[in-house]
């Protein structure tokens, strides 16, 4: 399956901004030394000149890099034995939502600041890094390190725009390296099969590259093509910003252990850490609660995903491709329709009144506690407030303001009945609330 990629809206006003979440959020912090192994205990919020909670904030413990503040996280802390480190809160909720070990590999090193100023964990295909500028957009907080780059260059050396190695030599890949025009016979062919032009780099994406790419929103975690495809390591791999894929002989995608391989020459400490009495890492152990209507493996392969279909009103949970969940849901009612795109799980609340005013026809004006204040100020004079106390499970997906919660006010599922929110069953919403993290891809459409 296919989801749109990620839409830009970057510029877009917020309704989430309004609701005041950050005032409402004690802040924890992902702490403990690079090489640290005991469990992570939480940390006084710091606070601006208002008083209110940071969502981000500095961390002298890692060389003064803006680290998450709490977002709804899970709390745990918990040892992958494969590799020997350990993984928690912000980072663990992100690699979840990618796959886990599935797609980007298990944990080499403990949480520590890069180079580049981020909050980071190494895993075997990629460096997390904590983004803080996109906490408060609709797109993913957590991306890739660049370093392809630089493994790249150590890989063939510094290559010129005409696929030659700079100082002197050839390659017998030179096309693999050189840069194509987006009208030049490469890139044409590329877009006619389906496929991308990168116009940053001049390389294309292509087959079942560009597959792998689309469904695992590549042009935010591996950024841009630094290659053609070309063959190596036995098989045909193509290098971007953020890392390496290979494609099988049985022609399936993989991301390469490049970070594992390469890892004492970018400086990361990988040695493993004490267990300190954690636990293991399970899917399943960081459930809220059972899955009521289950259906596929929830440990199948590839990264997690929320379908919400309008037309069907109708929600499915995959893991991969498999369909895990599913349940009636009740969508946005005119004129308060739900939001059409691709999403992620952005903030997480276990319980929240919601409150707002709706105007003489029903549409939503303003939430959040300010919202009269916000009513007064458009000119509203017969707004009408409401109040909903104790919403269950509640995960904001977008910037105005809509989430997927729980609804014990009615049952009438497979209708429309929100003011742009998407109801579940509660028993439902329990279980989501646990099986999908910080960055799960949430993809709403007629």
């Amino acid at each position: 399956m296919t989801v749109p990629s990620t839409p830009d809206r970057l510029g877009k006003a917020s309704l989430l901004g309004r609701l005041g979440l950050v005032a409402a959020v004690a802040l924890s912090v992902l702490a403990g030394l690079v090489g640290g192994s005991g469990p992570v205990a939480a940390q006084d919020a710091e606070v601006d000149a208002s008083g209110e909670p940071q969502a981000v904030y500095y961390d002298e413990r890692f060389a003064g890099v803006v680290v998450p503040g709490a977002l709804g996280q899970t709390e745990e802390q918990v040892y992958v034995e494969e590799t020997g480190h350990t993984i928690r809160g912000y980072m663990l909720d992100y690699w979840r939502a990618q796959g886990a070990a599935s797609v980007y590999g298990n944990p080499i090193s403990e949480p520590f600041a890069a180079t580049n100023g981020f909050y980071s964990q190494a895993f075997e295909g990629g460096v997390f890094q904590f983004i803080p500028d996109l906490v408060w957009t609709d797109q993913p907080s957590v991306s890739l390190m660049p370093v392809g780059a630089e493994l790249l260059a150590s890989r063939v050396g510094t290559v010129r725009r005409d696929g030659r190695r700079d100082g002197g030599g050839g390659d017998a890949r030179v096309n693999a390296w050189r840069s194509y025009p987006e009208e030049s016979g490469v890139g044409q062919r590329a877009l006619a099969e389906g496929g991308r032009h990168d116009e940053i780099t001049g390389h294309t994406i292509t087959g079942a590259f560009v597959d792998w790419y689309d469904v695992h929103e590549g042009v935010h975690y591996l950024g841009s093509p630094l290659s053609q495809p070309v063959a190596e390591r036995g098989m045909v791999v193509q290098y971007f910003t953020g890392g390496l894929l290979m494609r099988s002989e049985g022609g399936r995608i993989m991301v390469a252990p490049i970070v594992a391989e390469h890892a004492d020459t970018m400086g990361i400490e990988t040695a493993p850490v004490e267990r300190a009495g954690l636990p293991s890492f399970s899917e399943t152990a960081l459930w809220t609660a059972d899955n009521p209507n289950p259906l596929g493996d929830p440990n199948a392969p590839g990264r997690k995903m929320i379908e919400v279909d309008i037309a069907t009103q109708t929600l499915y949970a995959y893991q991969g491709s498999t369909l895990i969940s599913s349940t009636l849901i009740s969508t946005g009612l005119d004129p308060n329709g739900t939001e059409t795109g691709t999403f992620h799980v952005r903030y997480k609340l276990e319980k929240q009144d919601m409150e707002g005013t709706t105007g003489p026809d029903g549409e939503v004006i303003a939430v959040g506690e300010d919202a009269d204040e916000l009513t007064r100020e458009q000119g509203e004079l017969n707004a009408e407030r409401y109040t909903v106390e104790d919403v269950p499970s509640v995960m904001y997906i977008n910037m105005d303001a809509e989430a997927l919660h729980g609804a014990y006010w009615h049952n009438n599922f497979g209708q429309r009945m929100s003011h742009g929110c998407i109801n579940q069953p509660v028993e439902f919403a329990n279980f989501l609330y646990g099986w999908a993290p910080l960055g799960t891809v949430v993809w709403v459409h007629e």
